[in-house]
């Protein structure tokens, strides 16, 4: 590959970044959603492909991370290929002074793809402009998570399909940290792409969806109201998206407690509120401290939390990206095979 892969544009996957949702048409998320039903066989264990033999990803998450990290790795094992994770500055040449620069022209030349968060903004660009292979973004700083937001989509499209309904017309209610969490960023970017939507954005005024992306929502045709109001803004919508206080971006702890548990939903708060099918989401991990609980436990039983098929689509997803990016969806089954293990009851 030459000296750095091109930004993904509206038809173009094999050998491109992924840094943002912004170049996105409403047709790459149909691509990509297409690609990640093919995927199911193989996430459900009752297939095994090794098209991705040989095939290297690099991981390298400087910032906390369970799910998206071992979301990556999984998928791209399930493909067959192989994983060298890197977690922490503190593990890295970065802590010596490397920078993202020379760290971005050493790994490429060991990897095949890269999977990269990093808590700065723009970082993951930055390194990517310097890559020989791939980059995917797994989340800089408060900016933007392209795949969470792809698979949060597919999650909306799968929740309401059962329901004869698509992404065009739904209400949703996006509640929390909308400030700095860089999933609604993503998202709401991708929401814009849909006809006639109707979307609530509840949080502390302090704690508001940034401007511009209000602006390019309503320049798009989505209906957008602002509350600080959780109870009303959850009563008549198809979605609620919770968030939890992103602590890490503020400038202390104290800061952040500020606003912990502000907007709790509960099994009462659902029941007296929204309509019997909302679906409830969550990006995860959510906060189940006793002063936050945006998602209370008692909701675990409820067959609308949605929050853990969601996590399970993070793997179809991701290994659409990896198939797609790497050009081989078209090879996928012909390197497979049945399981030979106990896979039973696992979805």
């Amino acid at each position: 590959m030459g000296a750095s892969a091109p930004e993904i544009d509206s038809v173009q996957f094999a050998g491109s970044h992924i840094l943002s949702v912004r170049p996105f048409e409403r047709a790459d998320g149909e691509r990509i959603f297409s690609v990640a039903d093919r995927m199911v066989p193989y996430a459900q264990r009752r297939r095994i492909t090794r098209v991705l033999e040989g095939a290297i990803l690099g991981s390298m998450f400087f910032e906390p991370s369970t799910r998206t990290r071992v979301s990556f790795g999984s998928a791209f094992n399930l493909l067959g290929g192989e994983v060298r994770e890197t977690t922490g500055f503190e593990s890295t040449a970065i802590a010596k002074g490397e920078s993202l620069y020379d760290t971005a022209r050493v790994l490429s030349g060991y990897s095949d793809v890269i999977a990269m968060r990093h808590p700065a903004e723009g970082s993951v660009g930055e390194f990517a402009a310097a890559s020989r292979v791939p980059v995917i973004n797994g989340g800089d700083g408060s900016n933007e998570h392209p795949s969470q937001a792809l698979l949060d989509l597919y999650t909306i499209k799968s929740e309401m399909s059962g329901r004869g309904a698509g992404i065009d017309r739904l209400r949703i209610a996006m509640v929390g940290d909308l400030r700095y969490g860089r999933t609604v960023h993503s998202l709401c970017r991708m929401l814009s792409l849909f006809d006639e939507l109707q979307v609530v954005l509840v949080s502390p005024g302090e704690l508001r969806m940034p401007a511009d992306i209000v602006a390019q929502m309503r320049e798009s045709g989505v209906r957008v109201e602002e509350s600080e109001e959780l109870e009303a803004s959850i009563a008549h919508v198809d979605i609620v998206y919770s968030t939890r206080i992103q602590e890490e971006r503020f400038s202390s702890q104290e800061e952040a407690d500020l606003y912990r548990g502000r907007f709790r939903l509960n099994q009462s708060i659902y029941t007296h509120h929204c309509e019997p099918n909302t679906v409830i989401m969550h990006p995860l991990p959510r906060d189940s401290r006793d002063n936050a609980r945006e998602l209370d436990d008692d909701l675990n039983d409820n067959p609308n939390l949605a929050i853990f098929r969601q996590a399970d689509n993070g793997v179809l997803v991701r290994m659409a990206l990896f198939a797609l990016i790497l050009d081989v969806v078209d090879q996928v089954d012909q390197h497979a095979r049945d399981v030979n293990w106990f896979t039973e009851r696992r979805f």
